[in-house]
């Protein structure tokens, strides 16, 4: 059961702004997907579209309609299910990876790779960005 927010623990390029809803509630760590344009929300369900983690907390209505998002780093996530060192990660669900299988649609859902073998519940070391 996982749902812990990404810790960084290598960054590799500054986190980059993108468009959010205002009415978006966002915690630092945050897995995040992509939609059109350019724009930003919480992953919630398996195929979700790349789009990164979020740098900052967002708060619900505060008026900010930016928010910078990690696109490539190290971080020490958590495992849904088994995740299998040099596998491609998607997303399964909101902060959930897991090994991308011959059943996931690989066109721009992949989320980064395992540096780690892990079992469900356990934290692993992971590589952010699309492939």
């Amino acid at each position: 059961m996982a749902s812990a927010q990404a810790v960084l623990v290598f960054e590799i390029e500054k986190p980059i702004p993108f468009t959010v809803a205002d009415s978006a509630a966002i915690e630092k760590g945050d897995f995040l997907k992509l939609s059109d344009p350019a724009t930003v929300a919480l992953t919630s369900a398996d195929n979700d579209l790349f789009g990164g983690i979020a740098a900052e907390e967002k708060i619900a209505n505060d008026g900010k309609t930016k928010i910078p998002v990690y696109r490539k780093g190290f971080f020490r996530v958590e495992s849904n299910g088994t995740t299998t060192v040099g596998l491609h990660q998607v997303i399964k669900a909101k902060n959930e990876l897991a090994d991308m299988t011959t059943l996931d649609d690989e066109n721009g859902k992949v989320f980064g790779t395992s540096l780690e073998t892990a079992t469900d519940g356990e934290f692993f070391l992971f590589d952010l960005g699309a492939r």
